[in-house]
């Protein structure tokens, strides 16, 4: 099992960020051109809601395209909502993002458990490739989102 967490400080209205982040429309905006990142259904609505599944293709190794299916099993408005991978290239996925209105603005924390498949494989996948990879997304999404808002 593997972890990674993030902190980014927005220094705008919690109004105004959560109807970025709590839009499904917006993760390909703040997703790396090379995953090739498409909503292929369940973001017809921009209202966010537990239960919603979502359907994307993604491109994260060798440009091979690969179904990644996501249910919303969370939501409480303005303070954090939950999505876990139900069809995808991990064993598991389970991304938490937190908000939080603090007096430099809007404190996002993003907590990432997954779990690689394929045992010492995936082990040793994780450690070549995988960790370095979710970093550089993540590190990507932060550069996006600074061209977006204003950063604390």
């Amino acid at each position: 099992m593997h972890t990674l967490k993030r902190h980014l400080t927005l220094n705008e209205p919690i109004g105004k960020v959560w109807d970025f982040f709590s839009s499904p429309h917006n993760l390909k905006l703040i997703s790396p051109p090379y995953l090739g990142f498409t909503i292929t259904s369940g973001a017809e609505d921009n209202v966010m809601y537990p239960g919603q599944i979502i359907t994307y293709k993604v491109k994260p190794v060798a440009g091979i395209p690969l179904t990644w299916v996501t249910e919303i099993t969370q939501v409480e408005q303005f303070r954090f909502f939950i999505d876990e991978q139900r069809v995808g290239p991990y064993r598991m996925w389970h991304h938490e993002h937190h908000f939080k209105e603090t007096a430099h603005g809007v404190e996002m924390t993003d907590i990432v458990t997954y779990k690689l498949p394929l045992g010492p494989l995936g082990s040793l996948a994780h450690w070549l490739f995988v960790k370095k990879q979710l970093e550089q997304i993540f590190d990507y999404r932060s550069k996006v989102v600074g061209k977006h808002f204003q950063i604390g």
